[in-house]
């Protein structure tokens, strides 16, 4: 399983990557390497390492503080969530989920909406 500052830094990285419109085989180009390794980064499968985090930065404009702003908040978050990703986007499963859910009409998710947060209080 993935470190929590692992997929948090990964997430920084797609959040800033996507903020800038750079895609992962321009941001892999620009820093020397495949575009699998930046999916890796991204999904916090793979750490990034000191050095490569540094020309990620470069690359994108940012210093590497940019990717642990937020950290804490993370952290603290799944500590008391107990079994929620600290990156929901990463997860397919809870994707779907949510595409799922606003294919819904509004008075029936409203109503799936109230079902779901007994059904989580009673677990």
């Amino acid at each position: 399983m993935a470190h929590l500052v692992d997929v948090h830094v990964g997430k920084r990285i797609r959040q800033r990557r996507w903020l800038i419109g750079m895609t992962q085989q321009k941001l892999a180009d620009m820093v020397g390497i495949k575009f699998q390794q930046i999916q890796k980064y991204e999904t916090g499968a793979n750490r990034v390492s000191a050095s490569r985090l540094w020309d990620i930065g470069e690359a994108m404009g940012v210093p590497v503080a940019f990717f642990f702003e937020g950290l804490k908040e993370d952290l603290s978050q799944a500590a008391t969530e107990g079994n929620v990703p600290p990156d929901m986007l990463s997860d397919k499963e809870a994707m779907e989920l949510v595409r799922t859910y606003y294919a819904i009409p509004e008075n029936q998710r409203r109503r799936l909406f109230e079902l779901a947060r007994v059904l989580s209080d009673v677990a």
